[in-house]
């Protein structure tokens, strides 16, 4: 004989604060519910507007710096540790939980363009145009106790010099080399005061060096002559390299995806390559109004976020041509560097005003513990903003963004110049022999040739 108990959860019945109405429990049968699209409709048009009601980004500056911040680096083994050089030569570690100096250091005579922290958390290598490579002892997080207000300070422990200024550096991953860029392209070893190897391939100078994340032999470097070159460092000769349109100022690969890296490039937009078909970008990036200085990919591999010329920071979806969020304030100058945190939580950007600032990654994000219960509002407010998205209300205000009146005006030129020039090619190709005119997809356009 079966006997059935009625049984529930304590959890779906009581309430979780004095204050909280007694739960009221429906029968979802769409049957019983002919007006649930209607409703779920509202819910996603009222999640939308609140988001933009509590989009806050902008969380706070950190100033200490008397110089333009030049280059970012994160620390692999602290989360809350980031490190930024500036023009004047000054190096400081921050905290930024508290947003505040913990550490400096001081050692170069010249502007710093390139910072990176081993795998291990315990070196910094920095270089700069004043034609040196400076290891530095990081201080242990648990017993960081150094404060600029105690005049804490450190030294390098290694200083090797070069004949030429070196405009970038990074560390391998999982290994004791670095690259550093300059007139050439030199990988370097931690006990050895020369470089290990060196590789020059027709540029004037390189601008920027990426290990990838998934492969430690193979690096990725950009050139003054236009150029994004792939190196492997088990062969003696560079892999393959292709010149483009204008000079592309930073690149960053995909860690969740080591193959797949994006470039930040002069003409406003940023390209995505797969490292196994160079001939055409798998996307193209655009909203940029002026040049884009540096890019960083998210810990998750899902978005990537860039610092323009335009004094705006912008994420990106990695697969999405257009931004989902625009940052930006009064006082904020031309953004040099942008960095994600370790978690996907914030981005720090460092610009011309000597400062750097701490935004969060999702504008409207509520700071702090959740009640569970909160967390399942936001989770259902962002599922039924996804459901209705494609409809044109909802889609109007999620998109909507506040723009400086500068960069607004600059996006109207832009795209007046963009439909120009598409209008002479097309008149260009119609008033042509027949095929003698090729007509080629942006991702295609900007790619002049492939070396290998």
């Amino acid at each position: 004989m079966k006997v059935k108990v009625i049984s529930r959860s304590t959890d779906e019945f009581t309430r979780e604060r004095s204050q909280d109405l007694q739960r009221v429990f429906r029968n979802y049968d769409p049957s019983l519910r002919p007006q649930e699209k209607a409703v779920e409709y509202v819910r996603a048009l009222n999640a939308a507007k609140l988001e933009k009601i509590f989009a806050r980004p902008f969380v706070g500056a950190m100033d200490g710096h008397i110089d333009a911040v030049s280059c970012m680096a994160k620390n692999p083994i602290y989360l809350k540790g980031i490190f930024s050089g500036s023009m004047d030569g000054d190096i400081r570690l921050w905290d930024i939980a508290s947003r505040r100096t913990v550490c400096r250091f001081l050692g170069h005579q010249g502007a710093v363009k390139g910072l990176t922290a081993s795998t291990d958390g315990r070196v910094l290598v920095s270089c700069g145009l004043d034609c040196t490579v400076r290891l530095w002892n990081v201080p242990d997080p648990s017993v960081m106790g150094c404060d600029e207000s105690s005049g804490g300070s450190s030294t390098a422990s290694a200083v090797y010099t070069g004949q030429n200024a070196y405009r970038a550096v990074d560390h391998q991953w999982g290994g004791d080399l670095f690259a550093t860029a300059g007139a050439r392209l030199d990988v370097w070893d931690h006990n050895r005061s020369q470089p290990i190897n060196s590789f020059e391939w027709g540029v004037d100078t390189v601008v920027s060096v990426r290990f990838n994340p998934g492969e430690p032999s193979v690096l990725a470097t950009s050139g003054s002559d236009r150029s994004i070159a792939i190196y492997d460092l088990r062969l003696s000769t560079p892999a393959t390299k292709i010149i483009m349109q204008t000079k592309t100022n930073s690149i960053s690969w995909n860690p969740m995806e080591p193959l797949n890296f994006t470039a930040a490039n002069e003409d406003c937009n940023c390209y995505s390559y797969d490292l196994r078909h160079l001939t055409q970008a798998k996307c193209v990036h655009q909203d940029h109004v002026s040049a884009v200085m540096d890019i960083d990919y998210s810990p998750t591999g899902q978005e990537f976020v860039t610092g323009s010329y335009d004094r705006t920071v912008r994420i990106f979806s990695k697969n999405g041509g257009h931004s989902r969020e625009i940052y930006h304030t009064k006082r904020m100058q031309r953004v040099f560097c942008v960095k994600f945190s370790g978690d996907a939580s914030y981005i720090v950007s460092g610009s011309d005003d000597t400062n750097l600032r701490l935004w969060k990654a999702k504008a409207s994000e509520q700071l702090g513990v959740l009640l569970p219960r909160e967390k399942k509002k936001h989770d259902y407010d962002e599922a039924v903003m996804k459901r209705y998205k494609h409809l044109e209300e909802v889609k109007r205000i999620v998109r909507h963004r506040h723009l400086p009146l500068a960069i607004y005006k600059a996006q109207i030129l832009r795209r007046t110049i963009v439909a120009a020039q598409r209008k002479k090619d097309d008149r260009r190709r119609a008033h042509s022999g027949p095929s003698s005119v090729q007509k080629k997809p942006l991702r295609q356009s900007k790619i002049h040739g492939q070396i290998e």
